[in-house]
């Protein structure tokens, strides 16, 4: 039996109805290889016909099944390089654990997030904790399921402003 979706995955194959596969004045190209060795790459790009505005990425990405690891870089066109490092179904059934971040030389600024996730037949809950300087946001949620139906909540708490500001 499969866990429940999370949080944010409740209600996408409606939205994805009005949102893929339906790019008026956007071209679109997506490349993926995997080598012998086991190391994958995507490259992709999509120009709007619109504004003019090119957008191009290059991703990598190493697995080490025996660890349950997984490396991935990606660098676009904005100049932005991000990069994650995650674990899963190593410590525990159903657990992945993964570190963010993204630096985008041109501005100097850097993005660092801390994700936790933990699925069972019946539940799926997720712990975020975004590192940024103002003070840390944990972003927490979960999803219960039960013969087909599916209860969710998602909450966020700012420990700059002591506050909780996403109910």
């Amino acid at each position: 039996m499969m866990s429940p979706p999370s949080y944010n995955d409740l209600g996408k194959n409606a939205r994805d109805i009005f949102s893929k596969g339906y790019h008026f004045g956007l071209l679109k190209l997506d490349c993926k290889t995997k080598t012998k060795s086991g190391v994958e790459f995507s490259s992709g790009g999509s120009s709007n016909q619109d504004t003019g505005k090119v957008f191009g990425s290059l991703e990598t990405k190493y697995r080490i099944s025996d660890y349950g690891l997984t490396f991935s870089e990606k660098w676009n066109t904005d100049t932005t390089l991000a990069t994650e490092i995650s674990i899963q179904d190593y410590i525990a059934k159903g657990l992945k654990l993964s570190f963010d971040s993204s630096f985008a030389p041109q501005t100097g600024s850097k993005t660092g997030r801390i994700k936790s996730e933990l699925g069972h037949d019946v539940f799926a809950v997720n712990c975020d904790v975004d590192l940024n300087t103002a003070g840390p946001v944990l972003l927490g949620s979960a999803v219960f399921g039960y013969n087909g139906w599916l209860a969710g909540y998602q909450s966020q708490f700012d420990s700059q402003k002591s506050k909780i500001t996403k109910k």
